[in-house]
């Protein structure tokens, strides 16, 4: 079976944020209302002292894994204007490793004028490394 071409996620490269995590190249797995999955990898500027995710870069994961997921409410994707993080909670359970890991967003309510979306950090094996709640506001 020929490997999935990698196409952008949310953004096209020239946001901050995306080139950081380098999300153009993610590798969609999953894509319906509500829940996404994508193969990620873990670039090397982005590395801590012991070759791991640095904490500080996990939020800026989970920012782009749970606006993708609220965008996946929107059938019209140009109805999806924009959203903003209200709140972001993040549990550390294990290192995230490379090369490649799984991203995880999954609906958890979809409110009138916010969601709540939780994201898993995933090894290649399924093992939960970490897990994060976010609140956003949306504008549809």
């Amino acid at each position: 079976m020929a490997e999935r071409r990698a196409r952008p996620i949310f953004l096209k490269p020239g946001h901050n944020a995306g080139d950081l995590v380098e999300s153009s190249q993610w590798k969609i797995l999953v894509e319906k209302r509500g829940l996404v999955e994508v193969e990620a990898h873990l670039p090397e500027h982005l590395l801590n002292p012991r070759n791991q995710l640095f904490g500080g870069f996990t939020g800026t994961y989970v920012d782009m894994i749970s606006i993708f997921t609220c965008r996946t409410l929107f059938d019209d994707k140009k109805a999806f204007k924009w959203s903003a993080t209200v709140n972001m909670r993040i549990d550390y359970f294990a290192p995230v490793l490379g090369p490649t890991f799984k991203l995880r967003g999954e609906l958890i309510n979809d409110g009138r004028t916010t969601c709540l979306v939780a994201t898993h950090f995933l090894d290649l094996s399924g093992n939960k490394l970490v897990y994060a709640i976010t609140t956003l506001r949306k504008s549809g």
